[in-house]
């Protein structure tokens, strides 16, 4: 593991975090792609996902807002989406005030906060095992200021909560997600995962369901075959083109199960922008679709404003 990326919880990684974002950032993206990066003028896809990780997403109230699952269903429920909503238990503040008695058989938890920190119980777990591995993992979870661990600050404001909700899988099968990926309004691409605790496989496609293996990142698996586009795939689009209306860049993640499409999560730095994809290209052509100067320059614009009405100490 390395010290400026996945181990992002070293010592020397907070330190210098806390001390130089930029250096950090600038440290981790040449030890994870082996490039420099330029933040002033950047020129790559995952160049410009640094700058709106560091500078851009932080400095967005709305962006705050929906990185977190509450703010996202708010946010959908405002915009007639609750339909598309995965079935919720409640949002708690603490373990402690989840319902496991009211609770069914197999459901699944997340830390509102954050990325990644979840609890799957499947059909047939052992109840009370699964609840003892709940509360130490919230325990931490709720605990970790995930923007400040993996410097991605537009997390931090987020109050750390629990969302229960349903389990859509059939059986241990968790259901495929699609993650789309919009730029400046449109949607160009798209990973399937699928095969999730099992066998996992990403398939990079281009919107219009053609392979588009050149992106393909940090090592990740695809399929024998690539599988079949579900007949959901244009509404699908139609609701990541909505959600992702405000921003330059976001990946919208959708769950496709017993053919009903839910909304996952809004992804604003998938993999914090550190992407190593299979081939340069990837890089360069994603880039062409991404263009953050208007967005840069009212970021900039807002943040002069604020400052000069600023009552100086």
């Amino acid at each position: 593991m390395d010290a400026l990326g996945t181990r992002a919880d070293k010592p020397l990684a907070r330190a210098l975090k806390r001390l130089s974002p930029s250096l950090f950032l600038k440290m981790q993206y040449l030890y994870l792609t082996g490039h420099v990066l330029h933040l002033k003028k950047p020129i790559r896809y995952t160049e410009k996902l640094q700058w709106l990780r560091l500078h851009g997403y932080p400095n967005d109230p709305l962006a705050v807002r929906l990185a977190g699952r509450r703010g996202l269903r708010e946010y959908a429920e405002g915009l007639g989406l609750s339909d598309y909503l995965v079935p919720s238990y409640g949002i708690f503040p603490d373990y402690e005030s989840i319902p496991f008695e009211e609770m069914p058989d197999a459901y699944v938890l997340k830390a509102t906060h954050a990325s990644g920190f979840n609890q799957v119980v499947f059909p047939g777990s052992d109840r009370k095992m699964a609840i003892e591995e709940g509360r130490t993992l919230f325990a931490r979870y709720l605990a970790t200021d995930y923007g400040k661990l993996t410097l991605e600050p537009h997390y931090s404001p987020i109050a750390p909560e629990i969302i229960a909700e349903e389990y859509l899988g059939e059986g241990n099968d968790l259901p495929p997600e699609y993650k789309i990926h919009v730029f400046n309004g449109k949607a160009r691409n798209l990973y399937l995962v699928t095969g999730r605790g099992k066998d996992i496989r990403y398939d990079q496609l281009l919107i219009d369901w053609t392979p588009f293996p050149e992106s393909q990142f940090n090592g990740w698996k695809a399929s024998d075959k690539i599988p079949p586009r579900p007949k959901e795939m244009d509404e699908m689009v139609a609701l990541a083109e909505l959600l992702a209306k405000p921003f330059p860049f976001v990946r919208v993640d959708f769950f496709l199960a017993r053919g009903k499409i839910y909304l996952n999560e809004m992804t604003f730095t998938p993999a914090k922008g550190t992407l190593r994809f299979d081939k340069d290209v990837a890089d360069f052509i994603q880039s062409g679709w991404l263009d953050i100067s208007d967005y840069r320059k009212k970021i900039e614009d807002s943040l002069r404003k604020s400052q000069a009405s600023s009552p100086e100490e």
